[in-house]
């Protein structure tokens, strides 16, 4: 197991760890609801040093990046950010990422930890245009600071004007340290990404002079949990949960990410088969109006029968309503229509709607 260079911090705080994705990571400091509700009203900040960075260097590193990821990375300049994804043969998903386009020659992937090594090797198994691959994740700190108080707080110690538009991305100075910061997250909220080179020290230095900028502003560190109840609230997908092989991007409801018409991709004719064809399946976001807690791999029920399972659920802190996503049958896949959760063999009444859960 591999600690991050917050691990410390971590511990004196007196956060709750588990493993995770082959790293010690913190849970929760105080109560995941208690975070969650700080991000969504102030600032909360997240360790997630744990995600993969892979870099894509050389003169063909766009005609790469074009073969392996489903999204269109020609639109990209420099300094931009772009959700994708990359597919199996067959269109199931390998994992879902953020592309950075550093400049002409050169483009970062930041993966999801548990998936990293995976990636890597898929990545190196399709490389057929001869760039250069690396898998810089271990060099890397990465801290998420999110909420509508996060850009007061960093611009105090940032050298540049945070004037970033979303998914845009510049290099700049915070608490004096030289870093990539990105107007991205996985949160809903207004919020930044840190990306940045050093060790246990220079960590510990950012760190301290965030919340020192925060002080007034009620920055609150915040864990792995309130990082899953406040994507859920959004509807984002989680790989593992609501995307992994056996599930494809069309399905997913990340069509608008799937780019057909761009030149041939890894997964592109078995997707545009499974269009031909029509989906069998689709992700749909669900609400109860009861308190009942929707669990991943409960099924969901209509008209007597299974025509689902649940694979992410929660009860919302925000709303302390039940939602979830869950994968139905296409017949019953149109909004507000009633499917139930199986809960401890009673149904609990639920209906699609429409996403975000949670509106800003």
């Amino acid at each position: 197991m591999k600690k991050t260079k917050f691990y410390s911090i971590h511990e004196k705080l007196g956060a709750r760890i588990v493993e995770f994705a082959g790293f010690y990571m913190p849970i929760q400091y105080s109560s995941i609801i208690a975070e969650h509700k700080a991000v969504r009203s102030a600032v909360g900040v997240f360790d997630v040093s744990h995600m993969g960075e892979i870099f894509v260097r050389g003169k063909n590193a766009l005609d790469f990046v074009q073969h392996i990821t489903i999204n269109d990375a020609s639109i990209l300049k420099n300094g931009r950010v772009q959700y994708s994804a990359m597919c199996y043969p067959d269109g199931g998903i390998v994992d879902d990422l953020l592309v950075y386009k550093l400049n002409d020659d050169e483009f970062m992937f930041v993966v999801n930890a548990s998936n990293k090594d995976k990636d890597y090797q898929w990545m190196i198994s399709n490389n057929i245009f001869d760039v250069e691959i690396t898998d810089e994740s271990d060099d890397y700190s990465l801290l998420a600071v999110q909420g509508p108080k996060s850009k007061d707080v960093i611009q105090k110690i940032c050298d540049r004007p945070l004037d970033l538009e979303y998914y845009h991305f510049f290099f700049a100075k915070v608490a004096g340290v030289n870093m990539i910061v990105s107007r991205t997250g996985y949160t809903g909220e207004l919020g930044f990404e840190l990306y940045f080179k050093g060790d246990e020290n220079t960590a510990t230095k950012v760190w301290n002079e965030l919340f020192e900028a925060g002080k007034y502003e009620n920055i609150t560190p915040a864990g792995l949990g309130a990082r899953d109840s406040l994507r859920l609230e959004m509807g984002y997908c989680l790989y593992g949960n609501d995307i992994n092989e056996t599930t494809n991007p069309l399905e997913a409801n990340l069509g608008w990410i799937t780019k057909l018409k761009k030149n041939s991709f890894i997964g592109k004719e078995s997707l545009l088969k499974i269009k031909e064809e029509g989906l069998k399946r689709k992700l749909v976001p669900l609400i109860s109006e009861e308190k009942a807690f929707p669990r991943h791999g409960y099924d969901l029920v209509a008209d007597g029968k299974k025509v689902g399972e649940i694979t992410s659920g929660t009860v919302s802190p925000i709303l302390e309503k039940a939602i979830a996503l869950g994968y139905v049958s296409i017949d019953y896949a149109k909004e507000g229509t009633q499917i139930n959760f199986l809960i401890r063999g009673k149904e609990i009444p639920a209906y699609i709607t429409k996403l975000p859960f949670v509106k800003n």
